[in-house]
């Protein structure tokens, strides 16, 4: 599971607001943020097993960033990485809703993918939800369709709100907010993870997720100001949900 929060015009000097866990098993190698030796305008974390990324940043102002849509059947080994998407539409010239609107969903499993180009954000799931440009606003998705109130999906769109409408907001505050260890009563899982034994899906119900095998492996956070500067942070953790590092970059936007 994973969990992304955005505000998109909420806040006077910050057009873009980006928070987000990525939740995976701990066995599965990344490498943390940097830019990419191999895609050197392209910043963020690296998946080593399948080559992309779940959140990323362009020298150019794109970013994107994908969550995984839980189904109950085994994604099959038939379909493309969804760690490619990010890259497809960092690396693109397009508008940004055409390229999101393009793709071919069937090859991948279930997706939600955010995208930010040109001064818009657009939002692509190959789950029912199709394409759409979004207005200004917060938003939020885990592993299922954008805006699914789940109560980790309703937490840190309150909670990044309150960042907002106390002027707040920075990279060390949305890292911090993406700590939130909370869980929700058992009572009160997600329908997706109904197959689930109630100690584990009460443990992915918080917006921070500690598990031995699978949790929170980094929390990012992306501000853009109204100058053309970008400021990326993410923030690193171990099985036991303990922090091993942190890196911190500022960007100015190529014009």
């Amino acid at each position: 599971m994973c969990l992304l929060v955005v505000a998109y015009r909420v806040h006077p000097e910050l057009p873009l607001i980006v928070a987000g866990n990525r939740d995976e098993f701990h066995g599965r190698p990344a490498s943390e943020a940097d830019w990419w030796t191999d895609r050197p305008d392209i910043l963020g974390g690296r998946d080593l097993e399948a080559g992309g990324t779940w959140l990323g940043v362009h020298r150019s102002g794109r970013i994107a960033t994908v969550t995984n849509y839980r189904d109950a059947d085994r994604p099959s080994g038939q379909f493309v990485s969804r760690g490619g998407l990010v890259t497809g539409f960092l690396e693109s010239n397009e508008d940004p809703f055409d390229y999101v609107d393009a793709i071919d969903g069937d090859r991948y499993a279930g997706f939600n993918l955010l995208g930010f180009a040109g001064g818009r954000l657009v939002y692509r799931s190959n789950r029912g939800a199709g394409s759409r440009e979004l207005r200004p606003g917060i938003y939020a998705v885990a592993n299922a369709t954008l805006d699914t109130p789940w109560l980790k999906v309703e937490r840190v769109k309150v909670a990044i709100d309150k960042l907002v409408r106390d002027d707040a907001v920075s990279v060390s505050a949305l890292l911090d907010m993406l700590g939130d260890r909370t869980r929700a009563p058992v009572e009160s899982g997600q329908e997706a993870y109904a197959d689930l034994p109630a100690e584990r899906l009460q443990a992915l119900s918080a917006p921070f997720v500690v598990m031995p095998e699978y949790g929170t492996r980094c929390s990012t956070a992306v501000l853009i100001d109204g100058k053309g500067r970008l400021s990326f942070a993410e923030r690193r953790f171990d099985s036991a949900g303990q922090r091993t590092g942190q890196s911190d970059y500022a960007v100015t936007i190529a014009r």
